[in-house]
């Protein structure tokens, strides 16, 4: 069962997320802000992760600096996702190491694909 390492700070966005992804067989860890996100990807080491980039304490881009800076947790496949699509948010996200880059409100069927094929 692959792991997915959810990072989102609101609380309806995790609820709807977490269960739809546990239906479709994927167990599903969170980080409701950026800082617990770096340390639950270094502890937990999951298969995948979805960072928001709006976070409280440090923000998804930090978050992803740090994550992609370590060993460990390097060749992690990360996700952006952020309601704020602005123009350059997708080459700001792949800058800091993002792999794929993804809007809210989330298109499940199209973030599923984006899942599987990094899996």
């Amino acid at each position: 069962m692959p792991k997915i390492l959810l990072v989102e700070d609101n609380e309806m966005n995790r609820d709807m997320l977490s269960r739809r992804l546990k239906r479709r067989g994927y167990e599903v860890i969170i980080a409701i802000d950026g800082a617990t996100g770096v340390s639950m990807a270094q502890s937990e080491i999951p298969d995948l992760i979805l960072m928001d980039m709006s976070l409280p304490v440090m923000d998804g881009w930090e978050a992803t600096k740090i994550i992609k800076s370590h060993s460990k947790t390097r060749l992690i496949p990360t996700i952006a996702l952020t309601a704020h699509a602005m123009a350059g948010d997708r080459e700001k996200a792949l800058e800091v190491g993002c792999d794929d880059y993804d809007t809210k409100p989330i298109d499940l069927s199209r973030l599923l694909e984006k899942i599987k094929a990094f899996l």
